[in-house]
């Protein structure tokens, strides 16, 4: 591991009370991922999806206007509480996914959704699941940012998107070009299964989303540019 990599691990660190989701390879991922992409000073960014405001944060000590938003209260204090005590200023809404900020432009958005594939998908997730819960096919969240980000994004915009290979990459590239943006993977890591998949891992071989010898999650981070 480099040592800027070093460095991007030891930033995405802030208090997750019970409840709220704590920082994880994936939010490390995409924090590496923010670090590549030139944003400019005084930029307005996005944090969809907030949780502890790791990503906030991050982008925050950039110099950019960032507004993060989070369907749930506790995620809301707590980024607040981590925005203050870091010294950065975030704007925190509450709300579900873009509905805050309708009627607003950004020139970043970052997304860490919900995208575990769960056996119950039929059923919404309630407290802490739904950081992670995203219906039997992983899709109830990426789904709805990828058809809704571009309307958000000013011309030359950036979506930062990361999600399991388990909840279908190509199907989030196609959406994404789709909706007139150009969309590439642009980071991969491998990790070990967490608490949750380790409790899935037969569902998710039954419904070959799993191979008979996998063992390893892949994260991917996915950059959608809408042009100028």
């Amino acid at each position: 591991m480099s040592d800027s990599n070093l460095g991007t691990r030891r930033r995405v660190n802030p208090l997750a009370p019970p409840g709220v989701y704590a920082p994880q390879e994936d939010t490390e991922l995409l924090a590496g991922a923010l670090s590549d992409e030139p944003v400019r000073p005084g930029s307005d960014v996005l944090d969809v999806g907030t949780g502890s405001g790791a990503l906030a944060l991050a982008a925050a000590r950039r110099g950019t206007r960032v507004t993060a938003v989070d369907v749930s209260w506790r995620a809301v204090c707590a980024t607040r509480l981590n925005a203050l005590m870091a010294g950065v200023p975030v704007q925190v809404r509450h709300g579900n996914l873009f509905a805050p900020v309708r009627g607003r432009s950004f020139d970043l958005i970052l997304a860490n959704p919900p995208y575990v594939p769960a056996p119950h998908g039929g059923v919404a997730p309630r407290g802490a699941a739904r950081a992670w819960d995203a219906g039997h096919d992983g899709r109830l969240v990426l789904d709805r940012i990828c058809g809704e980000a571009h309307e958000l994004l000013r011309p030359g915009g950036v979506l930062l998107l990361v999600q399991s290979a388990l909840s279908g990459t190509e199907l989030t590239l196609g959406h994404l070009r789709a909706a007139g943006m150009k969309a590439a993977v642009t980071r991969r890591r491998h990790i070990t299964f967490g608490p949750v998949l380790r409790t899935r891992e037969r569902w998710l071989r039954e419904r070959a989303l799993l191979g008979p010898d996998e063992n390893r999650e892949e994260l991917v981070v996915v950059r959608a540019e809408l042009p100028v």
